[in-house]
């Protein structure tokens, strides 16, 4: 396992000054969420490689701003959408070849979006991820607080319809939104998860700095363990959830000192 952090956590700073904020404090795994169109291209896309090169950033996935589109543009019955938004992909595909980055994070659909069966939904990201694999990337359903892609059943189906296509990125802190204990979706899913988004989880909420709930966070990781995990612990907190980059970059070497005493590294 490997601590990092997402730009996310930094949001609304610009995508550049977030990623400089946290090379420069040493983190060296960050996922880089993409907050608009013209980030993809020069001059940012070329800011961002300098950043990359001359702190010798790991760029562990990226995220795109578009997710609440996926709902309408692939998992319509209005067919001719989905490879207008694939072509639309390969942009962002391209963009992660560039960053050497191989997982690219996909939310899905929402519940009552048009009308597709389950089994429709499974062999539509079936589709998507073989088109991903074309350009040498891996797409990642992540659990999202929603009816259908929070829902663990749903992934464990998935996994049944389309084996080792089904891969996920999970969301420690939907899993709890949804009542469910994110150990269950790692004894269920197994190794089809590839990438975890972290933040703790208690009585003062369900994205908190580590070390600053409740949740056994030792019994997680030990499962996670179990899985042969080798992915990306990526902390991903609300910008209300800590002060100041400063802060954040703290705790994430809290975290990685945890994982690594406990032999999780």
């Amino acid at each position: 396992m490997k601590a990092g952090i997402s730009t996310a956590c930094l949001y609304p700073m610009l995508l550049e000054e977030a990623f400089k904020a946290l090379a420069v404090r040493g983190i060296k795994t960050i996922e880089i969420f993409v907050n608009t169109d013209r980030e993809l291209n020069d001059p940012y896309l070329s800011l961002m490689l300098d950043i990359k090169n001359e702190y010798g950033i790991d760029v562990a996935a990226v995220h795109p701003y578009t997710c609440a589109m996926e709902p309408m543009m692939f998992f319509t019955v209005y067919e001719r959408r989905i490879n207008d938004m694939l072509l639309y992909y390969k942009r962002f595909f391209e963009y992660m070849n560039k960053f050497g980055a191989k997982y690219f994070i996909f939310h899905g659909n929402k519940s009552f979006v048009d009308s597709i069966s389950d089994e429709a939904y499974y062999e539509r990201f079936a589709y998507i991820q073989e088109k991903a694999s074309e350009n040498g990337v891996e797409v990642l359903h992540e659990n999202v607080y929603r009816p259908t892609t929070g829902n663990l059943d749903f992934f464990r189906k998935m996994t049944e319809h389309i084996g080792g296509k089904a891969k996920f990125a999970l969301d420690t802190k939907q899993a709890h939104r949804m009542f469910c204990d994110p150990v269950d979706f790692i004894k269920v899913l197994g190794s089809h998860i590839k990438h975890i988004h972290f933040s703790d989880s208690g009585t003062a909420g369900d994205c908190l700095k580590f070390g600053l709930g409740e949740y056994d966070n030792l019994s997680f990781f030990k499962e996670v363990s179990k899985i042969n995990f080798n992915g990306n612990i990526i902390l991903e907190l609300y910008r209300h959830s800590f002060n100041d980059p400063d802060e954040l970059a703290g705790n994430y070497r809290e975290l990685d000192g945890y994982l690594r005493e406990n032999g999780f590294c």
